[in-house]
């Protein structure tokens, strides 16, 4: 009896030990090579950034799951994400999301960046009945599909491009400039295509003129053609929905072609990369675009500050507007895992729906959900690029800096 007793109780320690060592697998997406690979890195360290604040205790800061070591109500159990290389591919992105619910038994998945990689994986994610948090996708469809397992942090499309038009209002009464033409400018890629839809839309809304549309072809190595076709058109605006590599290369084919509106607003994406100012140098200078969280906040935000240092520590640069919100998304994710007290699919949906995050690390203040699984307190403010830096210009109520227009012909800079 004796011996038998001690070896239960070896066996329910052994149990116990590996109870509190539990890991909860789930899924990140992200194009780590290809064309936007430096984007998909941030992405990366955006995630492990969470992962030290949630697998480790961090007192210090104000979020979800910080305080604590793990999960508390699953035994202090590990988040650890299992990465998957998408490429910026679609197809590629959906077989990722297969193998990693069916071979790796994730029991979920944030990613993709690409909202035209994003779109198919979730469906993958429906299909199987896993959760999908997505943190920096903004194709205003993906949140109209009527999908139950999907949940997205970031501000879409339609959201920006009301925005953008709302501002040139501002523009034109407050400040008496003359705006009445726009074009855009879009990859043809599911976040293309629905950026340049809203803004056609909000842009006939407000009384203005299409006089461009300009698509082009994601990665693409010319796009002398389509700067040519916006020189010709001469809108007093230009709306861009590009991703890093393409926007640099809009940027340098402006300069070569002499070109420049009154004005260009970039949606999500190149823009707000720093890798932009980076390699462009002086020539980043006077274009604008959205901002869940301008840069020269992140100082004044004792939380943002304290989640800055630690992704800094991996990056070696600040946070952006893009790797907090893959931040966000992992946070919600966990956060939802630790309330349902479960890693079963339907309890995590319930407990996302139920999400209610206050919190300073974004400006709409925090995150909530509404039946679409759209964040519905996201929210982002008009930057421009100003002596190498990122200035809050737009709407006016929350400038910091005089919005300097028109953007200066390149020979007079």
């Amino acid at each position: 009896m004796y011996r038998f007793g001690l070896v239960l109780a070896v066996l329910m320690a052994f149990s116990l030990s590996g109870l509190a060592e539990e890991t909860i697998r789930f899924g990140a997406i992200y194009p780590l090579t290809g064309p936007i690979a430096d984007t998909g890195q941030r992405c990366k360290w955006a995630v492990e950034t969470a992962l030290e604040i949630i697998n480790n205790p961090h007192p210090e800061i104000d979020l979800p799951l910080a305080a604590s070591a793990g999960l508390p109500n699953l035994g202090g159990a590990k988040m650890v994400a299992v990465f998957a290389d998408h490429k910026a591919n679609p197809e590629l992105g959906k077989a990722e999301a297969e193998r990693l619910i069916t071979e790796e038994n994730v029991v979920a998945l944030v990613g993709c960046y690409n909202s035209a990689v994003t779109k198919p994986a979730s469906y993958v994610a429906e299909r199987y009945g896993i959760p999908f948090v997505c943190g920096a996708s903004s194709s205003a469809a993906l949140t109209e599909r009527g999908l139950k397992y999907f949940f997205r942090i970031a501000v879409t499309d339609a959201m920006d491009a009301k925005h953008f038009f709302e501002c040139l209002n501002e523009l034109k009464e407050v400040k008496g400039y003359e705006i009445e033409t726009f074009a855009v400018v879009y990859e043809n890629t599911e976040f293309g295509q629905h950026a340049a839809e809203q803004t056609r839309y909000w842009g006939e809304h407000f009384g203005y003129k299409c006089v461009a549309d300009v698509p082009y072809p994601f990665g693409a190595t010319d796009v002398t053609s389509e700067v040519l076709r916006l020189k010709a058109a001469n809108p007093d605006v230009v709306f861009h929905a590009t991703l890093l590599s393409d926007y640099i290369l809009f940027v340098r084919t402006y300069k070569e072609l002499n070109y420049v509106p009154k004005a260009v607003f970039s949606f999500c994406g190149g823009f707000q990369d720093p890798k932009s100012i980076e390699r462009l140098g002086a020539d980043a200078n006077y274009f604008c675009g959205s901002q869940i969280m301008p840069p020269e906040l992140i100082p004044k935000i004792p939380v943002l500050n304290k989640v800055n240092e630690l992704y800094k520590e991996r990056a070696g640069a600040d946070i952006d507007g893009v790797t907090l919100e893959i931040f966000e998304a992992v946070i919600v994710l966990a956060d939802a895992i630790n309330r349902a007290g479960t890693t079963d699919p339907e309890a995590v949906v319930e407990a996302l729906r139920a999400t209610n995050i206050v919190t300073d690390l974004n400006i709409g203040g925090g995150i909530r959900f509404d039946e679409k699984g759209q964040n519905i307190l996201a929210k982002a403010a008009v930057t421009q690029v100003i002596d190498g830096e990122y200035r809050t210009v737009l709407p006016l109520s929350v400038a910091t800096t005089e919005m300097i227009w028109p953007i200066p012909p390149w020979n007079e800079r």
